[in-house]
C-alpha cells in the first residue's frame, strides 16, 4: 500500500479537521503556531514528535484493521492509515527542499527516511494485505460497497501487489531487496545527472572561458548553453556536458535491469506494463502507437521546421551550415523573434504579479464561483516572510482549502516551479467534517523593487496559471478518501487541469480582464497577445517531435530488455523519432533525470496536452468564461481526483470517448497558424 509521498504531496497532525482549521484562523499574534499551524513544528525537533505520534497512530490502526471484519470500514482504516502518514511525510517532503533553515531541512529529511522505512514494511505486511484481500475476495460484501470505496480498495491492493505481497516468502524478500536497491540507484542517478563535467582549460578556446565556472586548471560545464548565439560555445557545451560518465552509465543500466526484474517478479511483462496500469494509455503499445501516429502526422511540418532552421544557420554561419542537435533550441528562438518580435520586456509591464493574481481570482469567480482571499498567517505558520496565504472560498459552499504562495526567489530554494499537496482532502468519518486541502505553490519570481512591483514575463505568467491549475484541482475536488485526493490520479491525467489553464492564459478575452500597464493603466493590445500565441507555433512541430523522441526513449528503456546499451538505443530512437543526427561520444540519457520520477510515463505531458486541447476547443473556446461549462468541468473532471477512471472523466467532459487519433489531431491542429492574427498584425 503506497502511503508515502505521491505526486501531489500532502500534511498536518492527527488533531482532527476542525481543531486544525481553528488553529490556523485564530492562533494568537506572536504565539508560534508551528509550520502550517502544526503546533509541534514550531522548531526542528518537533518533526521527531510529529513522526513518533504518526507511527503510534499507525500501529494502532494496523491492529484495528487486521482485527476487524471485512467491510467498508476496512477501506476507511486504510485511508486513515495513509492520511496519518502522508500528513507528516508530505509536509516533511516539502520542508526538506524549501525551508531556508538547514536545521528544519535536516529534521524533515530524517522524518522522510523514518516514515519511508515504515511504509516499506507496511507494503509487505501480509496480515494487513490479507484484511484487504478478504474484502475484495468476498462478492457479497463487494456488492454493498459504493463505487469510490471499491476503487480505493483496488488501488490499495494494487500498491501491495507491486511490492510483491502475493509472492512466496523467498520471492517477497527478493522484491523488498530490489525496492531498497532501486532507492539507492534512483538517488545515485538523480545526483549524477546534475553533476557538471570538467575539461582542461587548454582544450577550449580562451575567449570562451568566461562562459564557464573555473576550477584550478579545469573548466566546469554544468549545462548546454542552448540559448547562446555562439555556435562553437553551444557545440562545446553539448559535447562536454553530455560526455559519458562510465560509472553513471553502469548505474542507469543497473537501474533499468532492476526495474524490469521487479516488474517481472510481481507479474508484469515489463516495467512499462506495470507503470501504465491505471493510466489513460493503459499499455506500452498504446503509448508507442500514439507516438508513432503523432510522428507520422507531424513529419512534413517537422521537416519544414528543420529546413527553416538550417536556412537561418546558413545565413548566420555559412561555413558550418549543417543543423546539429545543439542548434535546435537557439534557432527556433531566433526564428520566433524574427517573425513576431516577441521581446519579454515589452510584455512584463502589463503583467504585474498583483494584476495576474487579480486575473486568476476573476477567472475562478466566473467559472466556479470561487474567490481567492488573502489571510494573514500566524507567527511561525510560514517558513519565509514573503510567503502569502490564500483562503479559497466558494460562494455557497464556504471555505474549500488553503493555498500558500511561495513565489519569490530565495537562495537555496529550488528553481523549478511546482505544486505540493501538503494535506489532502477527505471526509472525516468521526466528525462528519471535511478535512480541508492545503497546498503550496512554489515559483521563483523576482522581488518587487522600490520603483516597480514584481513584473512577470509571458512565460512566468503562463507558469503561474499552470501551477494554479494544479492548486484548483486540489481545492475543487471533494473526494471521500485522501488516497485519491486532487492530483493523486493517473500521471497522464494529472497535467490536464494545469495545461488547460495555459489556454486561458493565452486567450485575449481572459488576458484583457487583468493585463494593464502598471504605470499607465493601459490595456495590453490584442495584437501583442495574438503575436505571442502565434510565435509559439513557430517550429512547434520540431519542438513537439523532440518531446516525442524523449517519450519514445523512455518507453524503450522500460520495455522488454534488448541486450543493447542505453546509448545504442538512444541512437536508434533519435534516428527514428527526431531526425537530427546523434553526436558520437555523447550520452544525453545520463542528463534525462525525468527517467526517475516519470519512468515509462514521460509521454504523459503530450497526452495531457492533447486532452486539454480537446477540452478547450470543445468546451471553452467559444466562451472561456462560461459558468455552466466551468461547473461541468468541476463536476466531470476536477471533483474526482483519482477516484474515477481517467478516461471516464474525459468522456464525461467531452460527452464522447476520444480515440488516439483524436488526441493526435488535437496536438497537430494546435500548430495551425491563425490567419486572423496576421491580418491584425498587418493592420496594427
Amino acid at each position: 500500500m503506497d502511503v508515502g509521498p505521491q505526486e501531489g504531496h500532502d500534511v498536518v497532525t492527527r488533531r482532527g479537521c476542525v481543531q486544525h482549521q481553528a488553529l490556523q484562523e485564530t492562533g494568537p499574534v506572536g504565539h508560534n503556531v508551528g509550520l502550517f499551524g502544526v503546533p509541534e513544528l514550531s522548531c526542528p525537533a518537533g518533526f521527531e514528535v510529529a513522526t513518533q505520534r504518526a507511527l503510534k497512530d499507525t500501529r494502532r490502526l494496523v491492529d484495528q484493521t487486521c482485527s476487524s471484519p471485512p467491510g467498508a470500514a476496512t477501506v476507511e482504516y486504510f485511508d486513515q492509515l495513509s492520511d496519518g502518514l502522508c500528513k507528516v511525510a508530505d509536509l516533511a517532503d516539502f520542508v526538506k527542499v524549501a525551508h531556508p533553515d538547514p536545521a528544519f531541512r535536516e529534521a524533515a529529511e530524517k522524518t522522510c527516511m523514518e516514515i519511508g522505512t515504515v511504509v516499506e514494511k507496511l507494503n509487505t505486511n501480509v496480515e494487513l494485505s490479507s484484511s484487504l484481500k478478504n474484502l475484495l475476495n468476498n462478492p457479497e460484501i463487494l456488492t454493498q460497497l459504493d463505487h469510490d470505496t471499491r476503487r480505493v480498495a483496488e488501488l490499495f491492493m494494487f500498491d501491495f501487489e507491486i511490492s510483491g505481497i502475493h509472492l512466496e516468502e523467498k520471492l517477497r524478500k527478493e522484491a523488498v531487496a530490489l525496492h531498497v536497491k532501486l532507492l539507492d540507484l534512483n538517488n545515485e542517478f538523480l545526483m549524477g545527472s546534475h553533476i557538471p563535467n570538467r575539461i582542461a582549460k587548454s582544450a577550449i578556446p580562451e575567449h570562451l572561458h568566461l562562459h564557464f565556472a573555473k576550477e584550478g586548471s579545469f573548466i566546469q560545464i554544468g549545462g548546454l548553453h542552448a540559448d547562446s548565439p555562439d555556435d562553437l560555445l553551444r557545440e562545446i557545451a553539448y559535447r562536454i556536458y553530455l560526455y559519458p560518465n562510465s560509472q553513471l552509465l553502469e548505474c542507469l543500466e543497473e537501474l533499468l535491469k532492476c526495474r524490469n526484474k521487479l516488474a517481472k517478479l510481481v507479474g508484469y511483462e515489463s516495467y512499462a506494463h506495470r507503470a501504465l496500469k491505471g493510466t489513460m494509455a493503459k499499455s506500452p503499445k498504446t503509448v508507442m502507437d500514439f507516438l508513432q501516429l503523432l510522428t507520422d502526422k507531424l513529419s512534413d511540418r517537422t521537416a519544414k521546421d528543420f529546413a527553416m532552421m538550417t536556412d537561418m544557420k546558413k545565413k548566420l554561419n555559412p561555413r558550418h551550415s549543417e543543423l546539429m542537435p545543439w542548434d535546435h533550441p537557439y534557432f527556433s528562438g531566433v526564428l520566433r523573434a524574427e517573425r513576431f518580435n516577441i521581446e519579454p520586456s515589452l510584455y512584463s509591464p502589463y503583467f504585474s504579479l498583483g494584476a495576474c493574481m487579480e486575473g486568476l481570482n476573476n477567472l475562478f469567480s466566473q467559472l466556479f464561483g470561487v474567490s481567492l482571499m488573502s489571510e494573514h498567517p500566524s507567527a511561525g505558520e510560514v517558513w519565509s516572510d514573503d510567503v502569502r496565504k490564500l483562503a479559497v472560498v466558494h460562494e455557497t459552499e464556504g471555505l474549500l482549502g488553503y493555498i500558500y504562495c511561495d513565489f519569490f526567489h530565495r537562495t537555496d530554494k529550488p528553481h523549478q516551479d511546482c505544486h505540493f499537496t501538503i494535506r489532502g482532502g477527505r471526509r472525516c468519518q468521526a466528525t462528519g467534517e471535511y478535512q480541508l486541502p492545503v497546498v503550496v505553490l512554489m515559483l521563483s519570481l523576482p522581488h518587487p523593487t522600490q520603483s516597480a512591483p514584481t513584473l512577470l514575463t509571458p512565460g512566468m505568467m503562463e507558469n503561474l496559471f499552470h501551477e494554479m491549475g494544479h492548486a484548483m484541482h486540489s481545492m475543487l475536488g471533494r473526494t471521500r478518501y485522501q488516497h485519491v485526493t486532487g492530483t493523486r490520479c493517473a500521471t497522464d491525467f494529472a497535467e490536464v487541469p494545469s495545461i488547460l489553464m495555459e489556454y486561458f492564459a493565452n486567450d485575449y478575452r481572459v488576458v484583457s480582464q487583468f493585463a494593464r500597464h502598471y504605470q499607465t493603466g493601459q490595456s495590453l493590445p490584442q495584437s501583442m497577445v495574438a503575436r505571442l500565441c502565434e510565435s509559439k507555433k513557430v517550429c512547434g512541430a520540431a519542438d513537439t517531435q523532440l518531446q516525442v523522441f524523449y517519450a519514445a526513449l523512455d518507453q524503450v528503456y522500460h520495455g522488454k530488455p534488448q541486450n543493447r546499451s542505453t546509448t545504442e538505443l538512444l541512437k536508434d530512437m533519435q534516428h527514428q523519432f527526431y531526425g537530427l543526427p546523434y553526436t558520437p561520444s555523447t550520452a544525453w540519457q545520463l542528463r534525462f533525470s525525468h527517467l526517475i520520477g516519470y519512468g515509462a510515463k514521460y509521454y504523459s505531458y503530450l497526452m495531457s496536452r492533447a486532452v486539454a486541447s480537446m477540452v478547450w476547443k470543445q468546451c471553452f473556446l467559444q466562451d472561456p468564461l462560461n459558468r455552466d461549462m466551468g461547473e461541468r468541468y468541476r463536476r466531470e473532471m476536477l471533483a474526482h481526483g483519482g477516484a474515477k477512471e481517467p478516461m471516464l472523466m474525459v468522456e464525461g467532459m467531452l460527452q464522447r470517448r476520444p480515440t488516439m487519433e483524436d488526441f493526435v489531431d488535437a496536438l497537430v491542429s494546435d500548430l495551425n497558424p491563425n490567419f486572423e492574427t496576421f491580418l491584425m498584425d498587418s493592420e496594427s
